[in-house]
């Protein structure tokens, strides 16, 4: 994978862009006049290895709280606001990292200026999301009322122009549609045109099966394509499940390395050990595990061996028992019944350096 070369643009405490790793993100649930479960979902979220915070501003009394939640976290905290200058110009007094607006629904070339000159002022990033559902009137009209990927990104560099009218450039872009044909489409348009940083993502992809499966295959596809700055997988769903579909999709093409990687085989006739439980209890283990290892979790010897060697870690199932190996070489035959408690021994006694 050769990821296209982007500019890197500062936000909060982390770079999004240009060689920065690509950081992965989520949106609060609460309600963001509630500082208390607004920042206690927060610090869940970071737990589980979220590196960028959305949340909602409606009102001017959520902009009001901003400062506030910001000074009890450590990550990078964006504010999500529409249609409003005044809620927007708050948001940056109250020191948030970055802005996701788009600078065409605030209808005033004068708020517009304020907006710019403030996060000129305090290198305040602006991100412009489009979302095909939210298409300005004009837009549609010239694109045969259909939210085309194209319909996206004529919304998008309408609204690239506003900004760099006025001399802003440190912009990060999105394009999102519910479905992956259109999604994809758009970001392909829009990448071979600008250089800004892309946050990518399918929008209301939906309940976590259907929104794991669409985000993974388009995500997924673009990731490869080399396009993606910035991730959020978007999930009908508790945001710490958001979390671990991004992890796990960017542990799946090698963009990430951070956390234990596991392969486990399907099971068959030939399995003689409850496999199934077996990898779901070293999954349930092992999932905040920081170590950058890779472990296999196997049924039987007929691909158990070859997978044990590509690991690090292994379990390769037997008749009521299993072998434990360390890069492919047994070092234990274990029963079942100790099977779990034996190999996490193993993976807290391994070495990522091993």
């Amino acid at each position: 994978m050769l990821r296209k070369k982007t500019k890197k643009i500062k936000v909060g405490n982390i770079f999004i862009g240009g060689d920065a790793p690509i950081s992965i993100q989520s949106m609060t649930n609460t309600d963001t006049n509630d500082i208390n479960k607004t920042v206690d979902q927060i610090k869940e979220l970071i737990q589980a290895g979220c590196e960028i915070i959305r949340v909602a501003v409606p009102n001017m009394k959520a902009a009001q709280k901003l400062s506030k939640i910001k000074k009890q976290i450590n990550i990078p905290l964006v504010a999500d606001i529409h249609f409003s200058a005044e809620i927007a110009l708050e948001a940056i007094k109250q020191g948030v990292d970055k802005l996701r607006l788009n600078p065409g629904n605030i209808n005033s070339e004068e708020k517009i200026k304020k907006i710019v000159s403030a996060c000129q002022e305090k290198n305040i990033p602006i991100r412009i999301g489009i979302n095909a559902g939210s298409l300005e009137k004009e837009i549609l009209e010239k694109h045969t009322h259909k939210a085309s990927a194209q319909a996206m990104v004529a919304s998008a560099e309408k609204h690239i122009k506003i900004l760099e009218k006025h001399h802003f450039y440190n912009i990060i872009i999105s394009l999102k549609a519910s479905d992956i044909e259109r999604t994809v489409e758009a970001y392909k348009i829009l990448s071979k045109k600008v250089d800004y940083p892309m946050h990518i993502g399918i929008t209301e992809a939906g309940t976590f099966l259907r929104g794991t499966i669409l985000s993974s295959i388009g995500l997924g596809y673009l990731l490869y394509e080399g396009i993606g700055d910035t991730i959020r997988v978007s999930l009908t769903a508790d945001p710490i499940e958001e979390i671990k579909v991004a992890k796990e999709i960017l542990k799946a093409l090698n963009l990430r390395k951070k956390g234990i990687t596991i392969t486990s085989c399907p099971t068959c006739g030939r399995t003689e050990i409850d496999l199934i439980k077996l990898t779901q209890e070293v999954e349930n283990a092992l999932k905040d595990n920081p170590k950058n290892i890779h472990v296999a979790v196997m049924g039987c010897v007929v691909n158990g061996p070859g997978e044990a060697r590509e690991a690090d870690l292994a379990i390769i199932g037997g008749k009521k028992v299993g072998l434990i190996t360390k890069h492919g070489k047994i070092i234990k035959k274990v029963p079942e019944k100790n099977l779990l408690s034996e190999f996490l021994k193993e993976v807290e006694k391994y070495e990522d350096n091993n």
